[in-house]
């Protein structure tokens, strides 16, 4: 019998790092498997991880049909054993019911790699559905930390440094670099960082943080 299974946490926590093992110790064994990806942050097309690593991938944007793609390719005499699906809380909730289709009707393994929340601590529809359907559900044991040393459990976006809970679900950025959204326009400087609740609550990034420790007027609590 095949699985769905969704591994979960918040970014900077490796799943991409894990999806790259999982899919590479399925081939090693002489399975055959695709693997897909959406808005990675290395651009389109592909799998990567902070940690240097990438391979290629499908890109899944809102038209992708996992069904009828993956017929065509049996249909086409191709062998599939699994699938790894990273960025799948960017999937819509039409592909996760394709993707459990899939895993029961065809015995294909999924491996669904992504993270729960937004960065209004919103849940993602694609990470909601899998939450739904999965089989098994794997929080990540790798902790994230906030600035403060505490374990992370939201996903901030900042703008120069300082959080802001408004604005595009999907805007492509990371944990370690910052990004400026392609425009002739000055526009701030879009970043992500992972905070404890407290912190996410108060709206304090690390930038914040340090600017308030650096005033004469903070307070010594």
């Amino acid at each position: 019998m095949a699985d769905l299974n969704f591994y979960t946490g918040t970014m900077d926590c490796g799943k991409s790092t894990l999806a790259l093992q999982v899919d590479h110790n399925h081939r090693a064994r002489g399975r055959v498997g695709l693997v897909f990806t959406s808005h990675d942050r290395a651009g389109k097309s592909t799998l990567s991880s902070r940690l240097g690593l990438s391979v290629e991938a499908i890109e899944v944007g809102d038209e992708f049909h996992f069904w009828h793609y993956t017929v065509d390719q049996l249909t086409q005499g191709g062998r599939i054993d699994y699938f790894v699906c990273d960025e799948a809380q960017f999937y819509t909730v039409d592909q996760i019911d394709q993707l459990s289709k899939i895993v029961d009707e065809l015995s294909i393994d999924v491996f669904a790699f992504g993270i729960l929340t937004d960065f209004r601590t919103q849940l993602f529809s694609g990470s909601a559905r899998l939450i739904e359907l999965a089989d098994r559900v794997h929080t990540l044991q790798v902790e994230a930390l906030c600035w403060c040393g505490e374990r992370a459990t939201h996903n901030a976006r900042t703008e120069d440094g300082v959080m802001v809970i408004e604005g595009e679900v999907i805007v492509v950025g990371d944990v370690e670099h910052d990004l400026t959204p392609d425009s002739d326009v000055v526009e701030k400087v879009v970043g992500y960082e992972v905070l404890c609740r407290r912190h996410h609550r108060r709206r304090m990034t690390a930038a914040t943080a340090n600017a308030a420790a650096m005033s004469p007027d903070v307070l010594p609590f």
